[in-house]
């Protein structure tokens, strides 16, 4: 449909991703307030019984090709960028994770159309869409407002809760048809299991996480002490895990896990975006930081500002306290 806002649902492996309703919660917002409809897509093969799963969307347009049965981003791209010169949106947003990443930028380079990555908030002002987006590792943000469209716009993940992206309704479903080679230059050969590590992760109700700020692994045992304190384990972001302190099953984060604890303690993690997307969901978040304005502090819901390397023997002191 014309002048529509589109999100690129994300489905993996016979299923849709949580980021899909995260994207479709925000384009919700933007849709609302341009008085532009709504519209999922939704690429794959015999994949259309997940539409069904798309109602926050006013309509789902289905392309299915054997060549899509994986989410190969050349592929996806080049079938996205076909159906946007058949129906002509006025933005598309694309969610950026491992499995779309890339997708958005290749097809705004087929269609030589905008495109904006990175963003991880939209807005409307005097009709216009203006992106918020994070530049390294969030350490800059920039607000990008695109000429011209339809523009192509990459999506953080964490935008929105997946809760708001959900609606029990059933939409009304298109279907396109695209040309597309039955093999491109990239093949999906199989998938193969991560190896199961020494604790699990995603089972755990507390975990503390660590990051830069505990400066060396001897100091590991802070963290540690505190995890057992509490009846929880310690996990760390990808800088502890690429340092070789911590073992990359322990790794959280969008390379990592994705863990959803009752308590998450991030003890001298900065927060950049690749973090708190396998975190934010957590039912309680604590951050612990020497400087005031890192970006987890954002996602905390109680802060501390101080050395993670005094702060962590003090709450394990008080935990034990407590226990008597």
């Amino acid at each position: 449909m014309a002048g529509s806002i589109w999100v690129l649902a994300e489905q993996w492996r016979g299923k849709l991703s949580d980021v899909t309703y995260e994207v479709l919660a925000l384009a919700s917002e933007v849709a609302g307030e341009l008085g532009a409809p709504l519209e999922a897509v939704l690429l794959g093969h015999n994949a259309k019984g997940l539409a069904q799963a798309l109602g926050k969307a006013d309509s789902v347009l289905y392309v299915d090709h054997p060549a899509l049965a994986e989410p190969i981003p050349g592929i996806c791209a080049e079938a996205l960028a076909q159906a946007v010169e058949q129906k002509r949106p006025r933005a598309v947003l694309v969610p950026l994770t491992n499995i779309t990443m890339g997708v958005g930028t290749l097809v705004a380079a087929r269609l030589q159309a905008p495109v904006i990555n990175f963003a991880k908030d939209l807005r409307v002002a005097d009709g216009q869409l203006h992106a918020q987006c994070v530049l390294y590792g969030g350490k800059i943000e920039a607000r990008v407002a695109p000429a011209g469209d339809p523009v192509i716009l990459g999506i953080w993940p964490g935008c929105r809760p997946a809760e708001k992206g959900k609606a029990d309704r059933v939409p009304a479903v298109e279907e396109a048809a695209v040309t597309l080679a039955e093999t491109g230059r990239v093949r999906l050969k199989r998938y193969i299991e991560p190896e199961a590590g020494d604790v699990d992760l995603t089972q755990q109700e507390v975990l503390v996480g660590v990051g830069r700020g505990i400066q060396s692994q001897d100091n590991l045992d802070l963290a540690a002490e505190l995890a057992e304190a509490l009846g929880g384990a310690v996990c760390g972001s990808r800088p502890v895990i690429d340092q070789g302190w911590l073992p990359l099953s322990r790794q959280v984060g969008k390379s990592g896990l994705t863990v959803k604890p009752k308590v998450y303690i991030a003890a001298g993690i900065s927060g950049a975006p690749e973090h708190i997307e396998g975190m934010k969901d957590s039912g309680l978040i604590i951050a612990i930081n020497s400087d005031p304005g890192a970006p987890i502090f954002n996602v905390a819901h109680y802060g501390v500002v101080g050395d993670a390397l005094d702060v962590l023997p003090a709450l394990t002191e008080a935990v034990r306290t407590r226990k008597g």
